[in-house]
């Protein structure tokens, strides 16, 4: 929100990539889930802006009327000992505070020196950017948090999808991802952020990768090659580098399930389903759920200490975890291998800096090339989008959730940066004219930009939910 008690948006600016499709309960309790993290995170990072405006205008002086989460009509308030009236409003998408303004009527001659207009423009600039400030200050502190409690993640072990232009360029399944564009890489996550921001530009990408073998080699994925106009998700589809599924090892059996009563033991390699080779532990499963569609007794062959064996296996029906119901034998796959990102305090600090710079950098380079015309605005997402992304992370783990929570606070501080009448940035854009020319814009002026900014605003918010929507619809 700003200075005159215009809303906070939520952030426009992020990514979001299509996931699979589940069940009925899993729906549902997605749902939920997404309703409920959504509030959190706008609860939390709306109050925090909030709270820099209150906190600096309080500083300067001015008379603050009610400080307000949410929009409408008030759920919850109540007056402070200093006349100022807290309220939580029905709508949970943004917030504002109300000052003491003579635009909005008479002053009382008493509370004149608490006006905010009355004061030098000085003050209404540092009032109107302390809301993006305190976003700036939440994402610091979110990522060093972050880097303390530890980030829990996969190392970048990756496959090619057959002939994809991955695979294409040389992706070999097992290889590990060593260097993206020259920068190091030692987490899943941070090489596929790295493929993403490169995609936006559509430019040859180069990376270092080490191969089962030991060997270190030199690619470059062709991301030239991709189609103009296009979203993330399409472009990560298109390329298919993925995360490497887990080796054929049958590293835990399930007492009671089929696998056992056949005899499988844990650590078992396997070899084949009827006859039919499988290569890794996702191309096992899914041969067992066609095979068993059409009966439901495998003949499965596995390895024990380099001696080959020949199981009869009875697949079952059944859910595990809230999942679909699909054929099962009572298996599952080794653990991928991990990747903590922790440091101490001092350390946590410096990481916490050089992301915050990298992550606005990688924003402003996604703005940048939208309005060239190099990155598509399907990109944009909006409250749909964010609820989704909020309750995967949370389900992910607190780390998980901080991180996106650093994220949209400092996408929250850029979009509010912009020079967009009814935005911060609209009003420290009159401000610093003001400070130019040595008088106020004029209210005409004024007018005329709050309506462009609000077409301007509401055309943004509306594509990004319009992407929302479609991603959301089956394709």
């Amino acid at each position: 929100m700003n200075a005159t008690g215009q809303p906070a948006k939520p952030p426009a600016v992020f990514f979001v990539t299509r996931a699979d499709k589940p069940d009925k309960l899993s729906q549902m309790n997605s749902l939920l889930g997404s309703v409920f993290w959504l509030l959190v995170t706008l609860g939390v990072l709306v109050t925090f802006h909030e709270f820099g405006h209150y906190w600096v205008a309080r500083k300067c002086g001015v008379k603050v009327l009610r400080f307000s989460v949410g929009f409408g009509k008030a759920v919850w308030k109540r007056i402070g000992k200093d006349g100022t009236e807290y309220q939580v409003a029905m709508i949970p998408l943004g917030g504002y505070v109300k000052m003491l303004d003579a635009r909005e009527g008479e002053v009382d001659p008493a509370l004149a020196g608490q006006e905010f207009t009355g004061k030098p423009v000085w003050q209404r600039i540092a009032i109107v950017a302390a809301g993006p400030a305190f976003n700036l200050i939440f994402t610091l502190f979110a990522f060093w948090l972050m880097f303390m409690l530890g980030k829990p993640d996969v190392a970048p072990l990756v496959t090619a999808a057959p002939q994809s232009m991955a695979a294409q360029a040389g992706i070999h399944p097992g290889d590990r991802v060593l260097r993206i564009d020259g920068k190091p890489v030692a987490t899943w996550s941070d090489s596929l952020d790295a493929v993403a921001n490169a995609m936006l530009g559509r430019e040859p990408l180069p990376m270092d990768v080490r191969g089962t073998d030991g060997t270190e080699r030199h690619v470059v994925l062709p991301l030239q090659e991709l189609p103009a106009g296009q979203g993330i998700d399409q472009y990560l589809d298109k390329l298919g580098l993925k995360l490497a599924p887990p080796p054929p090892i049958a590293a835990t059996v399930t007492a009671g399930d089929p696998a056992q009563a056949a005899g499988m033991r844990g650590g078992d390699r396997l070899v084949g389903v009827n006859g039919k080779p499988v290569s890794d532990f996702d191309a096992f499963a899914e041969l067992v759920k066609n095979e068993a569609a059409k009966s439901p007794t495998l003949t499965i062959a596995i390895e024990r200490a380099g001696q080959p064996i020949t199981l009869s296996v009875t697949a079952v029906r059944k859910s595990i975890e809230g999942h679909q119901v699909q054929w099962q034998i009572g298996i599952r796959p080794p653990q991928p291998e991990q990747a903590l990102v922790h440091y101490g305090p001092l350390k946590a600090i410096q990481a916490s800096f050089s992301t915050s710079w990298e992550r606005t950098a990688s924003i402003f380079n996604m703005i940048g090339k939208m309005i060239s015309g190099q990155a598509s605005t399907k990109n944009l997402s909006g409250v749909i989008g964010i609820a989704q992304v909020a309750n995967a992370s949370a389900s992910m783990g607190p780390a998980w959730f901080i991180e996106f929570l650093a994220l949209v606070s400092l996408s929250l501080a850029v979009l509010n940066l912009m020079p967009i009448p009814v935005l911060d940035g609209g009003w420290l854009l009159y401000y610093l004219i003001e400070l130019v020319k040595g008088s106020p814009v004029s209210e005409r002026t004024m007018m005329a930009g709050q309506y462009v900014g609000m077409v301007l605003l509401f055309t943004l918010m509306g594509l990004a939910f319009y992407n929302d929507i479609h991603r959301f619809l089956p394709s």
